[in-house]
């Protein structure tokens, strides 16, 4: 048995190696996967955004003003002023989501082409996001200075 070689083991550092890109790749996967509350809060954004600038349009149109106001909870909401027949949704996709419009009972929605400057805060768990128009704008997501993010 002399001229016969034994199967090598794996050496120390071929180990660390290995047990290294185990590491970098999972660290990778784990920071491209963002939480669900996060997904479940921008989602819920980007439709109250729609919902409030088709209200909006809808106040323009009929020259009459609407407006949209958390539940006393912010567990749900309401939009008033519109006819019976052009209800718009009222409940949260989420039902952990709650809102509170920064500065006043409620968001004016028209009917003239310029407003105030408006702007509602959304939660779900621990995560948070503004939505906030400049009173002539879309209500899109703000940062925390009061800027638009894309």
């Amino acid at each position: 048995m002399r001229g016969a070689q034994r199967p090598r083991g794996f050496t120390l550092l071929e180990l660390l190696l290995v047990v290294a890109l185990i590491a970098v790749s999972v660290g990778m996967v784990s920071l491209s996967l963002r939480d669900a509350d996060a997904n479940r809060l921008e989602e819920e954004a980007q439709r109250l955004s729609a919902l409030l600038d088709s209200a909006r349009a809808r106040s323009r149109a009929m020259g009459r003003p609407v407006a949209w106001q958390p539940v006393k909870d912010g567990s749900a909401f309401r939009f008033s002023g519109l006819p019976d027949g052009q209800a718009l949704p009222s409940q949260w996709l989420d039902e952990r989501t709650r809102a509170q419009v920064d500065g006043a009972p409620e968001l004016v929605l028209g009917p003239e082409p310029i407003g105030p400057p408006q702007r509602v805060r959304l939660v779900i768990g621990e995560r948070s996001l503004t939505l906030g128009t400049d009173g002539l704008g879309p209500f899109q997501r703000l940062d925390e200075t009061g800027s638009a993010t894309p």
